[in-house]
């Protein structure tokens, strides 16, 4: 579940509430900025496994840093931007410790192919053929997986293999709103694709009933 929240209290709030429901919490950005470290501390302390998800995407060495700063503090798994390039990959994979596992960020699930397109300077029509190519530049690095959209699961499990752990972020329900999200999908639709670990925020922070939204959510990924 995303912890999609700008401060610590309400986030542990609404892991308090859910209980054991949920195992697994992603961090990101904004509420590692302002509760970071403490916060990891606090999901460990409660038996939670952490999912830092700072796309990191910088020189090879910098990178390397942050992960081995990420392992260090008893982070599960982490993620690391494709367009970062081989080398910083490969960076990155070397500096995983404690069992920290690392996926690599493609193509975001909030981009049309327009947008894409104006990102990387021409014509994009086939978002699927460049998560693709993006995850093809990256296997070598041994990387334990990707993050991808539900509409890509299939694909990349293909290039990426049976190992591979796929986190498929974007998961809406019909009934929630879709956000900033462009290319949503549904739980079922994220299971019956594949995906090791789905991405849920917003539909359940947003909630008055937390735990209510995560048991709906766990019983249409069943159906």
């Amino acid at each position: 579940m995303a912890l999609d929240l700008a401060r610590a209290a309400h986030a542990l709030e609404v892991v308090d509430a859910i209980g054991p429901a949920v195992s697994w919490y992603k961090v990101g950005p904004p509420l590692f900025v302002s509760d970071g470290p403490r916060l990891v501390g606090q999901l460990l302390a409660r038996g939670k496994r952490v999912f830092l998800d700072l796309k990191w995407h910088d020189i090879p060495s910098t990178v390397a840093g942050a992960v081995e700063a990420a392992a260090h503090l008893g982070v599960a798994l982490g993620t690391v931007h494709l367009a970062g390039g081989s080398r910083m990959l490969a960076a990155a994979v070397r500096a995983r410790r404690s069992g920290l596992k690392l996926v690599g960020v493609g193509v975001l699930t909030s981009l049309q192919p327009a947008e894409y397109g104006d990102a990387v300077g021409r014509s994009v029509d086939d978002l699927g053929a460049e998560q693709a190519r993006l995850v093809r530049g990256a296997l070598r690095a041994g990387l334990d997986g990707f993050v991808v959209a539900v509409a890509e699961a299939r694909l990349v499990r293909r290039l990426a293999g049976p190992e591979a752990l796929l986190v498929t972020p974007g998961i809406r329900r019909t009934s929630d709103a879709a956000g900033d999200q462009s290319r949503a999908a549904s739980p079922k639709d994220a299971v019956r694709a594949g995906a090791d670990l789905l991405v849920v925020g917003r539909p359940i922070t947003g909630s008055a009933d937390p735990l209510a939204t995560v048991m709906a959510i766990l019983g249409e990924m069943a159906e």
